[in-house]
Formats: structure tokens, sequence, C-alpha cells
């Protein structure tokens, strides 16, 4: 029963920046408006990232109740955690069992959950599936794999006189997709996650070296040199105007390179990116979380308009409208969004082995230590070091970062 003008609380809430994202939210927060007699009101943001968080930090650190309601990259969790109520309390039991593991461990910072699972992400492979036929080719299921199939297909388009044919495009600039493309190759080699759960820093190690090697001869022969400067959008442009083989993106370019105007469309296969030695496939995670500030004047609404967002039947209803990937695994085997989004079948098994970038552990130094670790890649991948040199640089690096404490 909606509440009185009396009882009524404004939330001001922080969800999205542009299109589709922006207006869902703004869809799913008024019904509950609705519902409840709360007062919702839209908070505009910039649409990077990286201003994004500073703005969060900003009015954070000052202990302003302007913004209730905050969303939050997966990334966040460790540097925002002070200024974030506990949400455990105000969740039943079975609620965040509900969501893929992986999810709520990345969200709880020494033991608070300090936000909730609202939608997934994970890289993918894209293949061209017509040239795999043509050439009667596996899909590859290791990097080394990958590599040779990405080199032969390549090599017989060009002398078919496709001469900007690539084997492999991926997100190779100096920024945060390329600590997520590289964490995928070393992870998936046994090369761990640059620093563990313990807060141990792990990068200096024989298999990391090995899989930043073999991504850095990919450089020039398979892959552009041009690479080096791509995010997410340069490799989607080259990979959907015919010119390359394979593709690591995140879910969202399937819809794009599948347009009737794209010269691939029809043409595209995804599936997880090649598997470690136990045959393991890890994804590293993306995705946002919706978060409620210690400073709220409403912490009540904003935390039942928090679990409602990101409840089963709010999820559902953003997957078939915006193809937003849901947290809570039984989705996942939904028919009606099965029927809607074929790709969740596949995208089921991605979400559940990602890996989390570690984030949690480093808590509020976390960009710094992204941004270590992708420049030394970076270096190695442009071969201006070598890459047992750079990671035992970048370890002590860290160190130094951590000043020997824990993060």
């Amino acid at each position: 029963m909606p509440l009185n003008r009396a009882t009524a609380a404004n939330v001001a809430v922080a969800c999205g920046a542009v299109g589709v994202e922006f207006e869902l939210c703004r869809q799913g927060a008024q019904r509950w408006a609705a519902r409840t007699g709360h007062v919702v009101r839209m908070i505009s943001t910039p649409n990077d990232a990286n201003e994004r968080l500073a703005l969060f930090q900003q009015l954070l650190a000052a202990r302003s109740p302007d913004i209730d309601v905050f969303q939050i990259d997966v990334v966040w969790p460790g540097i925002l955690a002070p200024y974030l109520l506990d949400l455990t309390p105000s969740m039943a039991s079975d609620w965040p069992a509900e969501h893929f593991a992986v999810l709520v461990a990345n969200n709880r910072v020494n033991g608070r959950l300090v936000a909730m699972p609202w939608f997934a992400d994970a890289g993918l492979l894209y293949f061209r599936r017509d040239l795999l036929e043509k050439y009667r080719l596996p899909v590859p299921q290791t990097w080394l794999q990958l590599t040779e199939i990405a080199r032969e297909m390549q090599q017989g388009e060009r002398a078919a006189g496709l001469r900007r044919m690539w084997g492999f495009v991926w997100q190779g600039r100096a920024y945060e997709g390329l600590t997520c493309n590289s964490l995928e190759w070393i992870y998936n080699s046994d090369g761990g996650t640059i620093v563990n759960t313990t807060g141990k820093i792990t990068i200096d190690n024989k298999n990391a070296v090995q899989a930043l090697t073999l991504a850095a001869s990919w450089v020039g022969t398979i892959t552009p040199p041009g690479v080096l400067n791509y995010t997410e959008e340069e490799a989607r442009s080259v990979f959907q105007a015919g010119d390359a083989a394979f593709m690591r993106n995140w879910p969202y370019a399937l819809a794009l390179a599948n347009r009737p105007e794209s010269p691939v469309a029809g043409k595209i296969g995804i599936a997880p990116l090649p598997r470690d030695a136990a045959g393991v496939s890890s994804a590293v995670l993306g995705g946002s979380q919706l978060a409620v500030s210690r400073y709220s004047r409403a912490p009540d609404a904003a935390i039942d308009l928090v679990r409602t967002l990101t409840g089963a039947e709010e999820q559902k209803w953003r997957a078939i409208a915006g193809g937003f990937n849901p947290t809570i695994e039984r989705l996942y085997r939904d028919p009606e969004l099965l029927a809607a989004l074929p790709l969740l079948g596949e995208l089921r098994k991605v979400v559940a082995s990602a890996v989390a970038r570690p984030s949690t552990v480093t808590g509020r130094r976390y960009n710094q230590v992204s941004n270590e670790y992708w420049n030394a890649v970076h270096n190695i991948l442009s071969g201006r070091e070598r890459p047992e040199a750079s990671l035992a640089a970048l370890a002590e690096r860290l160190r130094f970062l951590s000043r020997g404490e824990r993060w």
C-alpha cells in the first residue's frame, strides 16, 4: 500500500549514464516509487567511468547525502567500501545465494556486503563461423591453438585477395581493458590474478611470463600493430568490417555485429575464451552493482529500492528489454528469457567461471595497481621491455605501493 506524504521518502539514484541503461533504470525506479509511494530523483552522471568514480568519491568523502543509491562498477566495491552501507542485515538469508557466487564474493569487503549484483558481463571469444567451416577448423580450445588457427585463416584469406584480414583482434590500449584481456591470458595459463585473495603479489611467475610472451608474438603477425591502441570499439569495428577471424570482446558486441547492415551478420559464432590445462575457461568479470550510501537520509527506502532493482522480476525485464545479463543464476534457465536471448545459455557457464580482478583485496589502491599492471603489460606487448624483467619490476612497484603491509 503506498505511503502517505508524511512518511514518503525521497531517494536520489545515480545509475547508468546514457541511452538504454539510464532509461531502463529510470523506468524500474519509477515503478518502485509508484508501488511504495516514495519519490525517486534520477541523478545525471558523467559518461566516462573514471570521471564518474571521481565524482562519487568526492561526494562520499564529503559525507554528502545528495545521492542515496549508486550504480558502481565491478572493480569499485573495494575502493568505495568505507562509504557504503553493509547490506547483509537487510537481505533475506537466501537472497545473495540466488546470485552467482563470484559476484557476491566480489561485493564483500572485510565481511561486509557493500553492494548487490545488478547485471553481469564477461569476456567472450567471437569467431567467423563461416571461415571455420571453409577451412574445416575447430573452435580453438587453448590460446596456442587459437594462435595457430588464426594464422591459418589469415593466410588463407589473404591468399584469396583479402589483404586486410587479420587473425585476432582484442583490446590492447594501455587502460583497464588491457588489464581484463591480459588477466584472462595469464589466469587461464595458471599465472594467477596479479594479487591473490590474501593480498600476496603473485604476478612475477613463469606462467605469466609465458602467457605474455605468446601474446606479444601476436602483435604484427596475427594481430594488427594498431591493436596496441584498440579499445572495445576499435576491435569491434575491425571484426564487424569482416577484417578479422577472431575477436575478444564483451557480450554487447554481438547484437551490433549482427545488425542487417553488418558485413558479417549471420556469420558470427561465440564461445568461452580458451581454457586452462584443466579445461576451464575463465573470462574476466565485468558488470555493475547497486550500493547505498552511508550518508543517505532515507537508508531503509534506498535499500528497498536496491532489493527491488536487483531482484529476479526486475532483472528478467531488463534482460528482455535491454539485453542486460542477469546476476541470478536460475534466470539463465528461464524458458522465456532463453527464447528472447539464446546467448544466455552460453553466458551462464562463462559468468559462473569468471575471474574477478583483484579490486576487493587491493581496495582503494586498485586503480593504482591496475595502472601499474596495464602499463607493464603494454611495454611487453610493444617490445619495449622483456616479460621477465617487466614483471619483476612490476612486482617491486606493487610491493612498494602496498608498503609491505596488507592492502
